[in-house]
């Protein structure tokens, strides 16, 4: 190689590298996105201004799919169009979203300026320069960025020059449910006059309107970016006061609480192998009649070993002397423990490791909306973890009630509580649980191993030749056209200079061979990488060259005589990684551990109690038919509810579980349906003297259709027992008022004729 340090070209490629944040878009962020971007464009085409509604819960990463979403947005037009963008949002949550899309675009090199009103060059927005404002400054005539002035530098200039300039103006409204439906702020929208606006929000204002793209809550829950459910003052409802600890307030109880969850929750960071500090968020009123409570609650803590001093304790207040020990709040592992604020930073600021909210008593009515339990809502790495009380967000507060401000706050906050009852023994059953993988468009760490597959498959290393011809650049040696307006596929030449490539030149036309090599998957750095690795760890274990060797390896790789059989390996590789992993499909899992009664089930404001004596948990909770967009098949069903009455009466039955539908939290066993396995949760798990019985309730159709379930269940069952369990069940109805169940291993349903069916006998 001609006159290249190795060593230093290599630092150079390492820090380049090192400077890429590698960004694993979550299924439905990547579905948002690709969406997104045909709704604009399909609007763009409109003679009309439009507005686009971009509805996404808090935690799901709104301003990352916006990043993308602009990225895209300008990538490789065709039609000639050329954008300026406009975005307004409340407080300073301008600044935040700012900061985020200048780190985001410079880490890719992407042509996206971010810029404020005074960063503006020859007083317009440039072609793909976002100009980010902030509400206040601009929704009143004699703000200074709207009113008239000498040089013409306002806005309404601004937005008419970049019009002048041949250019469509998109605005994007962040946390819109905040300001859009003002008449001030209709006013402004119109003088702004933007081809395509853009309401980006959890809960959007903007009325009639018809287009946009909506991320589900459910979608993000089982990604893993936010938590499974929030729960309000666990236990309260079995809590003693100690006499001779009378004098306690309330704010002091629910201090003591929120410390005490706090403690546990870090305990089991560390059991899970996790760094997180878990953070308690102290959520005080304003001033009230000369008094503050910030004083009287930093002395609290600090009876209780929590300072500024030690670093535990944080203030973000809006006075600048009390915004103390906040630089690196947000990291993981960051010292501080617990934080005092006010309701200033509800919208918009961003800490994952928040896992308790502390809230005390006003002496106003509080509503308790999305944007408040958004502050402890996100998980801190994105994924949930094996202890379930990880997955749970904590709310502590001295309140008597609180009012839920939207309907997705009202189906996320669970303030019932449920606890298996102490005299349950273990049953440690084998439990199954379906495994949700991305839609691929990028290749992930599984892409490893299944290259390795198919480069034995194909026979690689016998392919190869280690001794190559030289991988060159071929330039045109004595070219010429004759006439310039005559089309050809070939110019006239005398022959080629072939000149070896040296280091620099073989990284970028190996990361091209990668890249050209990609399809169907979206040929970005990430992906690259992952083949790039995987052809390195080939030669690693096939012929122990290391990271020395890189440039010897491309070389071969890129070698005529080589390079077909590494594209043919590849593009096996890539058939493997779609079969395992697929685009959208679920795999069937073995839970790791055996599965018992869950010891806490939380419910939402959607369920109702129940007077059971016999359920394992108490008290039960059953889901009322008021909710809205609610599954009748989630709630107790009349044939439910008849069987869980026929259980009350029996004397043989110590007691029973109604079994949940989803995660590996509830029990499931294993069926096939369509050349697919799936897991099947049943209605019912039900302790008697003969041992563990398993029942799913139908009726009418729904027993017509259970043929593929049934047979699962009696497989299963079958199974368990020769490992020496005691299990019975089946698919079970009601008939003649007599119940009866069906066990056998090739299921049939015949509504006139039942004898095939078993009576149901619990003893």
């Amino acid at each position: 190689m001609r006159g290249y340090n190795l060593s230093l070209v290599r630092k150079m490629v390492t820090n380049i590298c090192s400077n890429f944040m590698w960004i694993e878009f979550k299924n439905y962020q990547e579905k948002a996105v690709v969406r997104l971007k045909q709704e604009v464009n399909d609007l763009l085409e409109s003679a009309d201004n439009k507005i686009c509604i971009f509805k996404a819960p808090t935690g799901s990463g709104k301003t990352l799919m916006m990043a993308e979403f602009l990225k895209r947005l300008i990538d490789s037009r065709i039609d000639g169009r050329k954008f300026s963008f406009i975005w307004l949002a409340v407080n300073k949550l301008h600044d935040q979203s700012r900061n985020s899309l200048k780190k985001y675009y410079n880490q890719f090199g992407v042509g996206l300026k971010c810029s404020y009103f005074d960063d503006l060059d020859d007083r317009k927005i440039a072609e793909n320069e976002i100009l980010f404002l902030n509400w206040a400054s601009i929704n009143k005539k004699g703000n200074i960025y709207v009113r008239e002035n000498e040089r013409d530098n306002n806005l309404s200039n601004i937005v008419a020059r970049t019009k002048e300039d041949g250019r469509i103006i998109i605005l994007i409204i962040d946390e819109s449910h905040r300001n859009a439906e003002t008449e001030k702020s209709k006013e402004l929208i119109d003088e702004i006059g933007p081809k395509v606006t853009i309401e980006v929000s959890a809960t959007p204002q903007l009325k009639g309107v018809f287009r946009g793209v909506e991320v589900e809550l459910k979608d993000v829950k089982e990604e893993g970016m936010i938590k499974k459910e929030i729960v309000i003052n666990p236990g309260f409802e079995n809590f003693k006061i100690d006499k001779k600890l009378a004098d306690k307030t309330a704010d002091e109880i629910v201090i003591e609480a929120g410390l005490k969850k706090r403690l546990e929750l870090a305990k089991l960071y560390e059991t899970e192998g996790s760094g997180v500090n878990p953070l308690m968020l102290i959520q005080i009123p304003d001033a009230h009649d000369g008094f503050d409570k910030k004083d009287s609650l930093i002395a609290l803590l600090g009876k209780r070993g929590i300072t500024t001093e030690n670093g535990r304790l944080a203030i973000y207040l809006s006075d600048k002397d009390n915004k103390i020990n906040l630089d690196n709040i947000e990291k993981n592992e960051s010292e501080a423990q617990v934080m005092i604020f006010k309701q200033a930073i509800a919208v918009g600021w961003d800490c994952p490791r928040a896992a308790i909210l502390v809230l005390f008593r006003e002496w106003k009515s509080v509503v308790f909306s999305i944007q408040t339990i958004g502050r402890i809502m996100r998980m801190p790495e994105q994924h949930h973890y094996q202890e379930p009380r990880l997955n749970i967000g904590y709310v502590f507060t001295s309140l008597s009630d609180i009012g839920i401000a939207e309907d997705i706050a009202k189906e996320y906050i669970t303030v019932f509580e449920g606890k298996r009852q102490n005299d349950y023994k273990d049953i440690d059953l084998v439990s199954y649980h379906s495994k949700r993988f991305r839609e691929e468009t990028r290749l992930s760490s599984d892409f490893g191993p299944v290259f390795f597959r198919a480069a034995g498959e194909l026979k690689l290393k016998e392919r190869i030749s280690l001794k190559h011809s030289i991988v060159d650049t071929k330039m045109i040696a004595s070219g010429s056209i004759v006439d310039v307006d005559k089309e050809t596929k070939s110019i006239d030449k005398k022959g080629t200079l072939d000149i070896p490539k040296n280091e620099v030149e073989l990284q970028i036309a190996f990361d091209y061979f990668s890249r050209e090599n990609l399809a169907p998957f979206a040929p970005e750095l990430r992906s690259i990488k992952r083949i790039n690795d995987s052809i390195y760890r080939f030669f690693d274990k096939s012929f122990k060259m290391g990271v020395d060797d890189w440039p010897k390896i491309q070389a071969i790789v890129l070698a005529e005589e080589n390079r077909q059989a590494f594209v043919d390996v590849i593009n096996r590789a890539k058939e493997l990684y779609q079969d395992i992993v697929g685009r959208g499909k679920h795999e069937l899992v073995k839970n790791d551990e055996l599965w018992n009664v869950p010891k806490i089930i939380n419910y939402n404001l959607h369920f109702v109690k129940k007077d059971y004596k016999k359920s394992i948990i108490q008290p039960y909770h059953s889901k009322t038919k008021t909710g809205s967009g609610l599954s009748p098949i989630e709630e107790d069903s009349g044939v439910e509810v008849e069987f869980i009455e026929y259980l009350e009466k029996s004397k043989t039955v110590k007691w029973w579980f109604k079994n949940g539908k989803s995660d590996s939290t509830y029990f499931a066993v294993p069926y096939t349906e369509v050349g697919a396995d799936k897991p099947f949760y049943v209605d019912f798990i039900v302790a008697t003297a003969r041992g563990i019985g398993l029942f799913d309730t139908k009726g009418g159709i729904y027993a017509q259709t259970a043929k593929e379930r049934a047979e699962g269940l009696a497989k299963y069952i079958e199974a368990e027992n020769k490992k020496g369990k005691k299990l019975f069940g089946g698919i079970v109805l009601k008939d003649k008022s007599s119940w009866r169940y069906s066990d056998s291993k090739k299921y049939s349903y015949d509504p006139k004729n039942l004898t095939d069916w078993k009576f149901l006998d619990l003893g």
